[in-house]
C-alpha cells in the first residue's frame, strides 16, 4: 500500500500542474485567434484592450511554464492573482446585475476561478513536484 501511495503522490503534482495549465494555454491561444473580439469584450467590460498582449503572455506563457514546472511557485502565484482578478472583473461584478440563469452561470464561473486560484496556491505551497524543470534544476530526484 505504501508503494501505491508513494506513486500516487509522485504523479499527482505533474498531473495537477498539467490539468491546471490547460485552461490557461487554451485561453491564451483562443485570444490570439479571436484577438479583435476579445479586445472588444475587454473594453466593453471596462478593461483597456491594450492589455490584451499582456493577458495572452500571462495565460500562454504562464500556462506553459506551469506545465513544464519552470519557476512553478512564482508562476502559480502570479496566475492565482490573475485568475482571481479576472474572475472578479468578468464574472462576479457582471453577475451582480443579472438575474436567473445568467446570474447563476456567472457565479459558477466566478467560483471556478476561485477554485483554480486555490489549486495555484497549492502549487505555491508545495512546489512543482516530480517531473518538473524546477526539480531538474535543483538536482533532486523525481
Amino acid at each position: 500500500m505504501t508503494n501505491a501511495l508513494t506513486t500516487a503522490q509522485t504523479l499527482a503534482a505533474p498531473l495537477g500542474r498539467a490539468l491546471l495549465s490547460l485552461i490557461f494555454i487554451s485561453a491564451g491561444a483562443q485570444k490570439i485567434t479571436g484577438y479583435e473580439g476579445t479586445q472588444g469584450y475587454m473594453e466593453m467590460m471596462g478593461v483597456p484592450g491594450s492589455l490584451l498582449p499582456l493577458v495572452i503572455l500571462t495565460e500562454l506563457g504562464g500556462g506553459l511554464a506551469l506545465l513544464l514546472g519552470w519557476q512553478a511557485r512564482i508562476v502559480a502565484f502570479l496566475l492565482a492573482g490573475f485568475t482571481l482578478l479576472s474572475g472578479l472583473l468578468f464574472h462576479f461584478l457582471p453577475g451582480l446585475g443579472m438575474e436567473g440563469m445568467e446570474a447563476q452561470t456567472q457565479m459558477i464561473s466566478f467560483w471556478k476561478n476561485v477554485s483554480i486560484t486555490g489549486g495555484m496556491l497549492m502549487v505555491v505551497s508545495f512546489g512543482a513536484g516530480a517531473f518538473s524543470l524546477d526539480r531538474v534544476r535543483s538536482g533532486a530526484a523525481a
